[in-house]
Parts: C-alpha cells; structure tokens; sequence
C-alpha cells in the first residue's frame, strides 16, 4: 500500500517554516520594531491545527529552536553561545502558548484568536519578566540589579511593558495572517479540512 503525503500537514509545515523565516528576518533588524514576533502565532497556530498532541508541539518548538540556533550563529555570530541564557524558559512558556491553541482555539473565529492572542502575550510577559527578575536583571533607571521585592518585581513588569505591547501586536497579525490565509484554504480546498 502506497502511502501519500496528506497535503494539509505539507502546507501546515509551510506556514510554520515561513513563520520561522520571518522570525530570522525579524532578528536581523529587517523589522525596526523590538519583540514584533510571529512565535506567539505560530505556537497558537500549531496547538490550534496540528491534530496529533504531539506534532501540535513537536513542529513548532522544533521550528523555534531551529530559528533560534541560525539567529544565534548567524545574526549574533556566536555571541551567546547557541541558545541564549534562559532558553528553557522562555520555551516552557512557548510550550503554554501552544497548550494556548490546542485548548482555547478548538473553534476558529476571530473572538477566540483574539482572546487567545492576548493571554498568549500577557502570560509571555509576565512569565518571561518573572524569570528576568528572579535571575537578577538590571533596573534600567539605575543600572543596579531589580531589587528582591514587590517593587523590583513592579519595575521589571514595567520595563517589560513596552516588549508585551510589540509581542502582543506581532501575534495579533501574525495570527490574522496565518489563521485568515489557513481557513481560506480550508474553503477553497476541502482536503485541508479534517471532515
């Protein structure tokens, strides 16, 4: 028995390996914007369509870590070593926003990308901050490490503020993007449909 390759898992590998380039483009600075990213949406993307659990978060962190190895020895040329400190959670955190569209987008409609977009981003922010804070980043006021209190933890939110704002706006039209053109696809050719 002959097996074929199903045409919907190719072109959901397409828009995941599109997404990753754009991400590689994105840390070359061909995008001005800080932290404008497609990976919320691609981890939102996978965990929404991708049907078997374990493609829905095998495919997009394998792209993610891909990506993230050419921008550390490409872009940064090495400078950090081939992942940057605290990869593995900031990879945690993705694997949430994957858990995200597997979980919040079991209907696609633009209600529930948008809701999932937001507690992709907001979760990604206060998570990622956390972990800066509880690793001893720096107050950028003063250039002394955030203090080990409410406040330093206030501070690091604060200053992470800006980044959620620009991740939140990448993976709301990341999303529309990727969520608009897959559905579209879905009308048009009915083999990418899973009925």
């Amino acid at each position: 028995m002959k097996q074929t390759l199903n045409p919907r898992f190719l072109t959901l590998m397409c828009f995941i390996l599109a997404v990753a380039l754009v991400r590689i483009g994105n840390s070359a600075q061909i995008s001005p914007i800080s932290n404008f990213s497609p990976i919320g949406a691609m981890g939102l993307f996978g965990g929404a369509y991708f049907t078997s659990r374990w493609k829905a978060f095998a495919f997009p962190v394998l792209t993610l870590l891909i990506s993230d190895v050419v921008i550390n020895e490409v872009v940064f040329q090495g400078k950090y070593g081939i992942l940057y400190s605290g990869w593995w959670w900031i990879y945690g955190i993705f694997l949430l926003i994957v858990l995200y569209g597997k979980v919040l987008l079991q209907k696609i409609s633009v209600k529930n990308v948008i809701l999932a977009s937001l507690i992709a981003a907001i979760s990604h922010w206060i998570l990622a901050d956390f972990s800066v804070w509880i690793g001893g980043g720096t107050d950028l006021r003063t250039n002394l490490p955030l203090s080990r209190d409410w406040a330093g933890l206030q501070q690091c939110l604060i200053q992470g503020f800006p980044f959620m704002k620009n991740f939140l706006a990448g993976t709301l039209v990341y999303s529309a993007i990727m969520f608009g053109a897959f559905e579209l696809l879905k009308a048009r050719y009915p083999k990418m449909d899973l009925a």
